[in-house]
């Protein structure tokens, strides 16, 4: 089933002789619990895509259908519920409020959207990130790659339909950086959440199902490599 259809994708930035074409024309389609990895060099245009399909920047032209929605034809306070609800970003900086705890950091998306937070669920994500022990800790109390988890755990927590992770290991050894890459497999394989992530680590992009090349703003490969 298709969770995720790009169509002709543009971003320009700038104007006149500044002008930059981040994405020129970008098409594909996603199926509902596929693990893709995109990859090109800095500049490429793949953490613009990323913004785009979260619905944090917004497209020069081209279309973005999340479950059959067209994604930028909503209002922009449809447009916020759709990033609080059904898209789970992780960055490579993990973005964590310094003043609240782990537990309020994951719960954070759910208080903002005036929901009751989901005990059942925070507790699975707590143990399933191995985070037990620490919920009470701030952000200056853990290490880098149990910041990680809690970033992770913030995305996950209101069951998005897609992950989209860019370079959610480069600030973390090699030992941690595998760890985080299981744990984004094992809510792709658990919950059969759509994991789009960005990696400039050929190791990583070799784990998933599918490989996305861009360059210059076009897609240069789009390969199955396991089903």
């Amino acid at each position: 089933m298709e969770i995720l259809r790009v169509e002709n994708l543009t971003k320009i930035y700038g104007k006149g002789e500044n002008v930059v074409k981040a994405l020129d024309g970008v098409s594909f389609s996603v199926q509902k619990g596929e693990f893709i990895a995109v990859i090109g060099p800095s500049g490429s245009g793949k953490s613009t895509l990323l913004h785009i399909l979260g619905g944090v920047d917004k497209p020069t032209s081209g279309k973005v259908y999340m479950d059959g929605q067209d994604v930028y034809a909503q209002s922009d306070e449809k447009l916020a519920i759709f990033r609080r609800r059904q898209v789970g970003l992780i960055y490579q900086f993990y973005n964590l409020i310094p003043v609240l705890n782990v537990t309020e950091n994951i719960t954070l998306p759910v208080l903002m959207d005036g929901r009751k937070v989901n005990k059942e669920r925070l507790e699975e994500l707590l143990t399933t990130l191995n985070l037990k022990g620490r919920e009470n800790h701030l952000p200056s109390q853990l290490s880098g790659g149990q910041q990680q988890r809690v970033s992770i755990g913030r995305a996950l927590m209101n069951a998005p339909a897609v992950v989209l992770a860019d370079e959610p290991t480069g600030n973390l050894d090699s030992k941690n950086s595998q760890e985080i890459v299981e744990l984004l497999k094992l809510s792709n394989k658990k919950y059969n959440q759509t994991l789009i992530l960005i990696t400039h680590d050929e190791n990583i992009a070799l784990q998933a199902q599918r490989i996305i090349a861009i360059e210059d703003g076009k897609i240069t490969r789009d390969e199955v490599i396991r089903r």
